[in-house]
């Protein structure tokens, strides 16, 4: 073997995680390192009501030793009508789910967010993109259904000059995609998640606020489980969502 191919058989394969901060993106996280990526974490400020899950997210890239963690700002929010990004807008409540997509769906904002992942993907040649959207126990967003998931990947081949050029590929990895929230729960607790730095809640705060349909889903999916939640523990018990 040449120099040149010693070289690159050692060159480490490199992911970039889309993590947010809360328990799916840290299981994301965690599957990663567990594979042996050389992991780029990825979080992105672009206007959610509060700033608490991206406190989060750089204690998760501190307790996982993430070589490299970028907080990206994006000011998105004045652009993106949704009451995740409006502070003044009602959250839904467990048990009153209304029709069809939800108020807290965020107008396009996987795509944008795997649109820049992808972006840092090409730049820096990595093997895979991570991301925890979930098409199971999910709130009916359009952006978390595996046909979108597969033709930003087609998008992806199309878009980029390292793709049409040199033959790069990237892998959009969903390992939770089917899961429900009882599955991501038991897989994160096997890949040691430590789900006391992780923040589910729409709202902002010291501890969740037990009542939004973010804190119903957590802690449903930690009942059926079996397992407790160290955040949701002294918190009044949630009627979980019907799904």
């Amino acid at each position: 073997m040449t120099k040149e191919g010693t070289h690159a058989a050692k060159r480490p394969r490199r992911a970039v995680v889309l993590l947010s901060g809360g328990m799916d993106s840290a299981t994301c996280l965690a599957e990663a390192l567990c594979l042996g990526f050389q992991v780029h974490a990825l979080s992105v400020v672009y206007g959610q009501r509060h700033a608490r899950e991206i406190r989060s997210a750089r204690r998760l890239a501190a307790h996982f030793g993430v070589r490299e963690h970028t907080v990206l700002p994006l000011e998105l929010g004045p652009l993106l009508r949704s009451a995740l990004t409006d502070p003044h807008a009602a959250l839904p409540r467990p048990g009153r789910r209304a029709r069809g997509i939800p108020a807290t769906y965020v107008p396009a904002r996987n795509t944008i967010l795997l649109a820049i992942a992808l972006g840092v993907a090409e730049t820096e040649r990595a093997e895979a993109i991570f991301l925890g959207i979930n098409a199971v126990d999910y709130s009916g967003y359009p952006d978390c259904r595996p046909e979108y998931l597969a033709a930003f990947g087609r998008l992806a081949r199309l878009a980029t000059r390292a793709s049409t050029e040199d033959g790069w590929t990237v892998q959009f990895r969903a390992p939770l995609l089917k899961l429900s929230k009882a599955g991501i729960v038991r897989k994160g607790e096997r890949l040691g998640v430590p789900w006391a730095l992780t923040w589910s809640c729409y709202r902002g705060g010291r501890r969740p606020c037990g009542a939004c349909d973010a804190c119903a889903l957590r802690a449903k999916g930690f009942q059926e489980a079996g397992v407790r939640d160290p955040l949701l523990a002294s918190v009044p018990r949630v009627v979980p969502s019907s799904r």
